[in-house]
């Protein structure tokens, strides 16, 4: 290309919206003439496109701006369509509506040139995809309901800042027609290092993010350049990390498998569902099934709060394998669950002619021999248990579905192993709070994530109190539950003193029967407990957090937590999900010692307080990551990028890299 054919007499610029990405290149050019009249009158067409002409009397700050409120992206140096770089007099910008990048010069209030740089894209559509996402995984990850003055925001262009609040103001420099400064005279303040401060106007929040890391952050500075390289350079190692995700799931995506066949099975056990599916039960089965119907595995979350029916998912997933002779192995992490899932298939699976087993410590060498025995020749169809299943003396004749029950609990080899020995395995995990890595997995587009948000019907919120802990409200709260035929849960999260604790109860001389739980007690002997606090032989359960996973107890309607500054929010949540479970009203304590509640503790607690609706468990999630930091969700190699310009940035990067690499697959 010479330099004849690089210079360019305008350009026109478009806002990144979706109504442009619609068009063509081509489209721009033959609509240019009714582009700029219609400039002339609509308010559309003059918030969303900048025409500029060689020799134009124009300041670069005022195209700056301009820009930025379009949603151009500010970068070190641009690459992709929707970028823009600045230094001194030069503004790099790629327009959406072209096929190139283009070059401003400027000389004081003039421009002075327009050039045409030789960054191209060659796929108009791959480009407008790309871009698509793009937009919708910067409004995924820009949530900032419930902000408060003092938290951390990301601008996508200037870096981290301290929220200020929210002023209503005219813009400077800019003249607003008095039946238009209604839309523009709100905007977030943004407080920088040395008294910086940045006003972004409401309706521009696609640029900002939550900051979320590991560190407290360290306040950028306005007009630097410092940003751009930082963000260049975690871009770069955001595509590197998404290649390497990319490559870990290409296996799953390549395996193929025959699709399902519904047939009698599945329509005897609906049949004899005694209760009403909820609206997200269905749909959620409705996602199953498509995934089903497709010949790549399914490798789908169930997220939704204790209680709220995701075994009911579980069991009529595993049916679905069975009726098309596909094995099903559903693991949970203790013992207590395996056993209450065993119970729950085998009733519910009375009328079908299937084989249900189970495999935990629970049962003598020459039984499990047998099981495993059954698992290998195909005569046990569904199998629950524990860690067991993950021996490498346990094989499977047809193993088809495996079902992960509760997600958070098991690392991340241990859920690939059997799909490792079985590529084409589908996986569904349930879990009511989704560890945060595997949250931000689903919004990456690497798994799929469904939502059961709402409660069975009849369902109460559970009431909620942090209290300090005292002799008067424990013997109250057990007996107003005794008061009502009801049951209690007392939480002593430490084995060595619960023998104590259990004569500190006995002291208050209520008249609850009370027996002790936790997992150092022989499996026959929790089993035992189990059974007889299920029978109503047991007013009052003291434990350790073994009751997490569980206890499905209808008449249990009280918690009481001793030292609830202990627990983390995702476990406190999971534990006040023990109750509730009937149509009674359920009252948690979660009790703390005087003077002791500061710091993550009281956040945690704080949070588990506004959380108290029905279906919080998602939320439960976002917070406990908030309050405890990123945690190792991507690993140690990625902390630093982190903590640098903040999880949700940094997420988003990698959403829009993996989306980058699998069109280009």
């Amino acid at each position: 290309m010479d330099s004849s054919e690089k210079k360019l007499e305008n350009v026109l610029i478009t806002a990144i919206t979706p109504y442009f990405l619609e068009k063509g290149f081509v489209w721009f050019e033959e609509n240019l003439p009714q582009i700029l009249q219609a400039r002339k009158t609509q308010p559309f067409w003059q918030d969303n496109i900048l025409f500029l002409e060689k020799d134009q009397k124009i300041s670069i700050s005022e195209i700056l701006k301009k820009i930025d409120e379009m949603g151009y992206e500010k970068v070190f140096k641009v690459g992709d369509p929707g970028e823009f770089s600045q230094i001194g007099g030069i503004i790099e910008i790629f327009p959406i509506n072209l096929s190139f990048a283009v070059r401003l010069d400027f000389l004081g209030n003039k421009l002075e040139a327009i050039e045409k740089l030789p960054i191209e894209i060659s796929d108009e559509e791959l480009s407008k995809k790309i871009l698509n996402k793009k937009l919708k995984s910067q409004k995924m990850f820009s949530d900032l309901k419930g902000l408060k003055p003092g938290d951390y925001l990301v601008h996508l262009d200037h870096g981290i800042g301290r929220f200020g609040g929210i002023e209503k103001r005219e813009p400077e420099g800019v003249k607003l027609l008095p039946e238009r400064r209604k839309e523009f005279n709100s905007f977030y303040i943004l407080e920088y290092a040395q008294g910086d401060k940045l006003y972004v106007p409401v309706g521009l929040e696609r640029k900002l993010s939550r900051y979320i890391g590991f560190i407290e952050p360290k306040l950028s500075r306005l007009g630097g350049i410092l940003w751009q390289k930082t963000k260049r350079k975690i871009k770069e190692e955001a595509e590197k990390f998404a290649k390497e995700l990319l490559a870990m799931f290409a296996e799953k995506e390549t395996s193929e498998r025959t699709l399902y066949i519904r047939n009698e099975f599945s329509e005897i056990l609906e049949e004899n569902f005694p209760y009403e599916l909820t609206i997200d039960q269905k749909h959620v089965l409705q996602e199953i099934a498509g995934d089903l119907n497709r010949k790549n595995p399914a490798d789908r979350i169930v997220c939704g709060d204790v209680g709220f029916g995701k075994t009911e998912i579980a069991l009529r997933t595993a049916v679905r394998a069975a009726e098309n002779n596909r094995q099903t192995a559903l693991i949970c992490p203790t013992t207590i669950l395996a056993f209450q899932h065993f119970a729950t298939f085998q009733s519910r699976l009375k009328n079908l002619p299937l084989s249900v087993g189970l495999l935990s410590r629970l049962q003598s060498n020459s039984q499990r021999q047998n099981i495993i025995a059954g698992l290998k020749t195909g005569e046990v169809d569904i199998i629950i248990g524990t860690h067991c299943l993950l021996a490498k003396n346990v094989e499977f004749k047809n193993l088809g579905l495996l079902i992960i029950d509760d997600e958070q609990k098991f690392g991340v080899k241990q859920k690939e192993k059997l799909r490792t020995q079985n590529p084409a395995l589908d996986v569904i995990y349930l879990s009511a709070t989704p560890i945060p890595r595997t949250l931000y997995l689903a919004l990456s587009s690497l798994k799929e994530i469904s939502f059961i948000q709402t409660p069975p019907e009849g369902r109460k919120a559970v009431q909620t109190f942090i209290l300090p802990f005292k002799k008067e409200i424990v013997k109250k709260a057990i007996e107003n539950e005794l008061s009502r035929g009801g049951q209690i849960y007392f939480l002593h999260n430490r084995v060595e003193t619960i023998t104590a604790a259990k004569q500190y109860l006995a002291d208050l001389k209520t008249k609850a029967k009370i027996a002790i739980l936790h997992a150092k007690l022989p499996d026959k002997e929790i089993i035992k407990i189990m059974n007889e606090f299920q029978e109503g032989k047991i007013d009052l359960l003291l434990s350790t957090t073994i009751i997490e996973n569980g206890l499905d107890i209808a008449r249990a309607n009280t918690l009481i937590v001793d030292n609830a500054t202990r627990l983390g929010l995702a476990q406190a949540y999971q534990l006040r999900g023990r109750i509730g479970r009937s149509h009674t009203q359920a009252v948690a304590y979660f009790l703390y010692p005087k003077r002791q509640l500061k710091g993550l503790a009281k956040k945690r607690l704080q949070a588990l307080k506004q959380a108290d609706e029905l279906g919080s468990g998602y939320k439960i999630a976002t917070a406990d990551l908030e309050i405890r930091g990123a945690g190792n969700i991507l690993g140690k190699e990625q902390s630093g990028s982190v903590n640098r310009i903040g999880l949700n940035l940094y997420c988003q990067m990698l959403s829009e890299a993996v989306e980058k690499f699998k069109h280009k697959a």
